[in-house]
């Protein structure tokens, strides 16, 4: 049977469609930047960074780099007519560093070349001397030298640190949350066309085209009309093509602009590494007040994040740490407390879920640490302080929670995993085995959908229908794999009542929809749809009118369904009504808009609706851990997971697993190791692992929670693309679980990753051998 809509049957929307470009994934055939056919004359571009991490520059010596043969020109900050700044928001990140250097690997100049193997073989010829300084590379460094990037920032309600200090039971802790590398399959790549008069046509790999036409136009010293930027697809995004892509288009634009030829750029994969941001790494430190009972009285923590030497966009990232610092519970007196600071590092920045999954992982934690010493179920501890009714639902900045379902999701998915039964077993399997030791944890998700920046909640398409009745959807989202084209074609084509072949799916492009939002903050198919599906609204409503008069009826009476336009018994083909509109000089083009409603965020006073909202799920994690190798395995994972009315069930299924995986991946194994002086060791595959498919649980259980999102969303679906990442603190919380098998009623020092050399040294914590 069809879906349907009040009432009426949908032929495409809420079904499991494949990925507009699944085969030519598959088969290798779709195009990415670098995949694109070189224009005649095309030079390469490669980036020389800093040997060292901190200190004046004293000496760069690039005569041997431009005596290579092959090399066109090298770059520098001299040859920049416009800003040497390539920043989304604080104008502290120079393309290239001119004076003093920031972070290891940090680009002094760049090569341009008639190949990229004679460029990057110059690259490494630069003589650079740098005067050294002793860098700061640590969070607790950072912290010890109020090296602070920015003011701190604060949620306050009520005065917790009284309450704590008067409640009969209180925990307190300290705990590591590493960063990640974002890994994506295409690394950050762009190639430059330079067109008449001066103007530019940018083929970049980033989520966010509207920045890369501004950084271009600003490091060039051009209008942004002089600039126009095309993204049919990404090889993977993750957030970090949000605001890092600008600087590696604006390089590969520079020389494009000083040798009037075209110009590529394509990091080298330990480049990427070291050269880009990566996740926001923490230390926190907590204190929290409670009953006998688990539930809390009082919460206050202090997140300190590791920034890097710039701004980028840790500002908005750190607040949105603070803003799931609660994830599901309610805190009745809080103080979140967040500091941002510099280090000698590069400049960490957004990665899927933006700062939300930090915070929430100290929130399982602390649920976990209640549990702990109570000696309670932890399960019952989370239940025990979920947002509830009246006064239990606002969260500490002041937004009522009115769509709480994560009891129910937890519950439900509670029976459906049989977690009671497998608590006994595994109590029983940790009592016979010395070595082997399992965990079990169920954990929730409540993840607050729009960004907090509130100007960036819109969005735009541009809709054309043919004379042959074919259809042409551009929007100011971007594909990255994730589905985001094939969903809004499906609206598109609903909208219409046209088969889904009918509409022809086009690379985002600022010469087409302006003054994009990136597509980040799980808003790109809640934006993106909304504006298509006004845009085809429009003209279908001029479509109808012209109907309406042509047959003599009401406009009402008109209906768009099964590749026809009817009233009544009476109906013509779509083409040819399109056809017959166009004869009669009917307006078939439309630029649809959309801004999200209902939200407010007063900063300054850290109160308001920052989100549309929110969006919710639950999983429910087994492991095994060997305590003599810190391995572990995860044997089983069931997911329920709330996505609305899914407008494409068999993607949104994809992006729960995938999610799901890369949050593991975050939490278990994914280490970023910087030495004393600020070098990256982990900086390729060799060093820095990722989970395979040899990670995943072969026993893996995904469902869908019931529930259309009360908000007039796009088909009443719910964001899918960040939510998933943060179920995987139950993976987390799993292992803790396995270790605090060892000895029970202590409280377990595990940090994240709990790689197994974290795990080894928890367990030896935990046995009091460590």
């Amino acid at each position: 049977m069809r879906p349907e809509r009040d009432g009426e049957r949908l032929r495409h929307v809420r079904r499991s469609i494949r990925h507009d470009a699944a085969e030519r994934h598959v088969t290798g055939a779709a195009p990415y930047i670098d995949d694109i056919r070189e224009p005649e004359g095309t030079l390469h571009v490669v980036p020389g960074g800093s040997p060292v991490a901190y200190g004046r520059l004293v000496r760069l010596d690039l005569a041997p780099v431009r005596a290579v043969p092959g090399v066109v020109t090298v770059l520098t900050a001299d040859d920049i007519p416009g800003a040497n700044d390539v920043s989304p928001v604080a104008g502290d990140d120079p393309l290239f560093a001119a004076e003093t250097v920031s972070f290891h690997g940090q680009p002094l100049f760049a090569v341009v070349a008639e190949s990229r193997d004679a460029a990057r073989r110059a690259a490494r010829l630069a003589v650079v001397e740098v005067e050294e300084a002793a860098p700061l590379v640590d969070v607790a460094e950072a912290l010890a030298a109020d090296a602070d990037l920015m003011p701190a920032y604060s949620f306050r309600r009520g005065d917790p640190e009284a309450a704590i200090a008067a409640s009969s039971y209180r925990v307190d802790g300290e705990m590591r949350i590493g960063g990640q590398e974002h890994f994506y399959l295409e690394g950050q790549a762009a190639l430059v066309v330079p067109e008449e008069d001066g103007t530019f046509l940018i083929h970049s790999s980033t989520q966010h085209p509207s920045e890369v036409q501004h950084v271009v136009a600003r490091v060039l010293g051009l209008p942004d009309a002089a600039v126009e930027v095309a993204v049919r697809r990404m090889g993977g995004g993750f957030g970090g093509k949000e605001s890092q892509a600008s600087g590696w288009a604006a390089m590969a634009a520079l020389a494009a602009r000083l040798t009037g030829r075209p110009a590529k750029i394509r990091l080298d994969r330990d480049d990427d590494f070291v050269m880009t941001g990566k996740r926001h790494d923490f230390l926190v430190g907590y204190s929290a007040g409670h009953d006998a009972d688990g539930r809390l009285e009082a919460v206050a923590v202090q997140f300190a994040g590791r920034c890097g030497y710039s701004h980028d966009l840790s500002s908005s990232i750190n607040d949105r740490t603070m803003f799931h610092a609660d994830n599901a519970y309610f805190y009745p007196q809080v103080h979140i407390h967040s500091r941002r600071l510099k280090t000698h590092t590069v400049s960490n920045t957004a990665f899927r879920g933006f700062g939300g999954p930090q915070g929430m992982v100290f929130a399982e934690r602390l649920m976990d640490r209640i549990a702990w010493v109570t000696g309670r179920d932890p399960l019952d501890v989370r239940y025990a302080n979920l947002y509830g009714t009246d006064e239990r639902n606002i969260t500490p900045y002041g937004m009522t929670v009115e769509d709480n379902v994560a009891g129910e999701i937890m519950r439900q998915l509670e029976a459906s995993s049989d977690y009671r039964a497998r608590r006994e077993r595994i109590a029983a399997f940790n009592a016979g085995s010395r070595f082997l030791k399992k965990g079990l944890a169920l954990t929730p998700v409540k993840f607050g959908i729009s960004f907090t920046t509130t100007f960036l909640n819109q969005a735009g398409a541009l809709v054309h229908v043919y004379q042959d009745g074919s259809i042409h959807l551009n929007h100011g989202g971007t594909e990255m794999g994730q589905g985001l084209f094939i969903k809004v074609a499906q609206v598109v084509a609903e909208e219409f009542g046209v088969a889904l072949d009918r509409v022809r799916i086009t690379a985002t492009h600022t010469g087409k929809v302006p003054n994009t939002s990136p597509t980040a903050a799980s808003s790109g198919t809640d934006m993106n749809g909304m504006a298509a599906r006004n845009a085809a609204a429009e003209i279908k409503g001029r479509i109808a009118e012209f109907i309406a008069r042509d047959w003599q009826v009401p406009v009402a009476s008109i209906k768009f369904r099964d590749d026809r336009v009817w009233c009544g018994e009476k109906s013509l083909v779509f083409a040819e009504v399109v056809k017959k509109a166009y004869l009669a000089r009917t307006h078939l083009s439309a630029a649809g808009f959309y801004a999200t409603p209902k939200i407010t965020w007063d900063r300054p006073k850290a109160t308001g609706r920052p989100f549309f909202y929110f969006a919710y799920g639950a999983s429910c994690s087994e492991v095994t851990i060997d305590t003599l190798t810190g391995e572990f395995t995860l044997d089983r994972v069931d997911i329920l997971h709330d996505a609305g009315r899914s407008l494409n069930p068999a993607i949104d299924i994809g992006q729960i697993e995938g999610g799901f995986v890369q949050g593991m991946g975050w939490l278990t194994m994914e280490e970023l190791v910087f030495d004393a002086k600020g070098r990256l060791r982990t900086h390729a595959p060799s060093t820095y692992k990722i989970p395979t498919a040899r990670d995943v649980p072969a026993d893996f259980r995904v469902a869908f929670f019931d529930n259309p999102n009360r908000e007039d969303t796009i088909y009443r679906s719910k964001a899918i693309g960040e939510p998933p990442l943060m179920l995987a603190n139950s993976v987390f919380s799993a292992v803790a679980d396995a270790v605090h098998a060892l000895r029970p009623g202590r409280p377990v020092h595990l940090d994240a990753p709990a790689t197994p050399e974290a795990i080894l040294v928890a367990c030896g914590k935990q046995t009091g051998e460590g």
